[in-house]
């Protein structure tokens, strides 16, 4: 099947969309037709098999433009696989567990019947936008935390459930 696969992303200063292309360019790796768009920019999904969500995590919130996103959708992605994922810990800790989705998200997961939701370690770095990043540096609470060997993990067995192509690992 070579499928079109939507991936969109709610991110505020940037990681979550490298995220989002890193994913999208595993899909596209993987034989299947991959698009990346920031959340708030589309208009229509019907011209897609899949979608793949991500949004940043702000104080136990997804980003609003994913949040917008799945509510203005809806109907049309509960008609097609949805994979979900998040990025937000400012520590290692998404790379040695499985952290459960925030409840605006695991709401998301059932309105829509979502495949699967997934974690990822977050970045923030010196030029973050906001007050609340400025002062999470201030407090020496920044860095890169996300584990892209584990991304292209997740997006390689995304791939193999929509191509019937059994990954390893």
């Amino acid at each position: 099947m070579n499928a079109t696969v939507l991936v969109v992303h709610g991110s505020a200063n940037g990681s979550t969309a490298q995220i989002a292309d890193a994913v999208a360019a595993v899909l596209s790796k993987e034989g299947l037709t991959a698009d990346t768009r920031p959340a708030g920019t589309v208009r229509d999904v019907s011209s897609y098999d899949a979608v793949v969500i991500g949004g940043a995590l702000y104080a136990g919130r997804w980003h609003k433009d994913a949040r917008r996103f799945a509510r203005r959708h809806r109907r049309a992605l509960a008609e097609r696989p949805v994979w979900l994922f998040s990025s937000g810990p400012l520590d290692p800790s998404a790379g040695e567990r499985d952290i459960p989705p925030v409840p605006g998200v695991r709401r998301v997961m059932e309105r829509i019947d979502a495949r699967e939701h997934i974690t990822f370690g977050g970045r923030l770095e010196e030029g973050a936008r906001g007050w609340v990043a400025r002062m999470l540096l201030k407090n020496g609470k920044g860095g890169d935390f996300r584990d892209f060997d584990q991304i292209e993990r997740w997006a390689a067995r995304v791939a193999g459930e929509l191509t019937g192509v059994r990954q390893e690992g």
